[in-house]
């Protein structure tokens, strides 16, 4: 078997498994439907379980910023080529656990189950799954998070302080910034929610 058979078998996305990101500051990056990972390692290998499984190692949370907490988790993909099975292929993932809004904790009862996802498709990069698409934001990461990087969590607080002042929703800032999460604000999107929070006091008579 050439080397690069399967990589190249995988490495393109169709359209209808790829979603553009359209905020945040990992905006303009292609998200790729979880889905579609499954169905190509069934596709090249077998049913799940029959021509390739995963397993859990480790699951974890760590504290971050300001009462964060991230959950993470540890798999070994294996594979099955004729009868023989693969050495594992490891894959790491991560998701927002506990979140702080209005200095309160927000948890998420999805974090494990998204942090196994993330693992899954970090497996399948060695395989070449969907390499096209990250072989392009490989290129781009690094140009975008300079112009755009994560809010610090004093950027974060000064949004939530306002927000609590002018009785805005957190559903209402998402909408405003077009975010679906506080991990997707940026510093372009700090500078934005101020800019609008600075409106609405001029527009309510607020000093």
């Amino acid at each position: 078997m050439d080397n690069l058979e399967i990589y190249n078998f995988v490495r393109a996305v169709p359209e209808e498994a790829k979603k553009t990101i359209q905020a945040g500051n990992i905006k303009g990056f292609t998200d790729i439907n979880p889905m579609w990972r499954i169905k190509v390692l069934t596709e090249l290998f077998g049913p799940c379980g029959f021509g390739w499984y995963s397993e859990i190692t480790k699951q974890w949370l760590e504290a971050g910023e300001d009462g964060k907490v991230a959950a993470f988790c540890n798999i070994n993909l294996y594979v099955k080529q004729g009868e023989e099975w693969s050495k594992p292929i490891p894959g790491t993932g991560g998701s927002s656990f506990v979140n702080i809004f209005k200095g309160s904790p927000a948890t998420s009862d999805e974090a494990y189950k998204m942090a196994y996802t993330d693992a899954i498709s970090v497996a399948c990069k060695s395989l070449g799954i969907g390499a096209d698409v990250y072989w392009e934001k490989d290129r781009t990461k690094y140009a975008e998070q300079a112009e755009n990087p994560p809010a610090s969590g004093a950027m974060i607080a000064t949004i939530q302080k306002a927000m609590e002042a002018l009785e805005i929703t957190e559903k209402q800032l998402f909408y405003n910034l077009s975010v679906r999460s506080w991990d997707e604000i940026g510093t372009q999107e700090f500078k934005v929610a101020m800019e609008k929070f600075d409106a609405e006091k001029k527009k309510r008579g607020i000093a």
